[in-house]
């Protein structure tokens, strides 16, 4: 029998959170992984146990809005310029590394004392 519409959805976001939780097992330094839309809506998101999250509900949902919107606006310049990779944010106190897959957008926050970023990225394009 044919899966409806909301199974399917549903194994979509239980995909989406097996790979989150397979990317935060890749280090001890990443803090979060989340799966969020084109709109900003957050799919799937797992913090790190023991870990305090930097940003409140509403600064999260901003971020994740602000962040779904330049990939968006991206797209248009992708035949010019070819894919996106994948993205970092350096800020004070963390490094985000946006990847864009699909239709959604993961995206991973890592302590900024990590010395290794690059073999964490390798790995995480691995993953995704």
């Amino acid at each position: 029998m044919a899966k409806t519409p909301a199974e399917l959805w549903k194994d979509k976001i239980i995909g989406y959170r097996k790979k989150c939780q397979d990317i935060l097992n890749l280090s001890d330094a990443i803090r979060y992984v989340g799966v969020i839309n084109s709109y900003g809506r957050t799919l799937t998101g797992i913090i790190r146990p023991n870990v305090k999250p930097m940003l409140k509900s509403d600064q999260a949902k901003n971020e994740f809005f602000i962040i779904s919107t330049l990939m968006t606006l991206r797209k248009d310049t992708e035949s010019a310029i070819g894919k996106l990779d994948h993205a970092v944010m350096q800020h004070q106190k963390i490094l985000i590394i946006i990847f864009q897959k699909d239709l959604v957008t993961y995206y991973i926050s890592i302590d900024k004392a990590e010395k290794n970023t690059s073999k964490i990225i390798e790995s995480i394009k691995k993953t995704i």
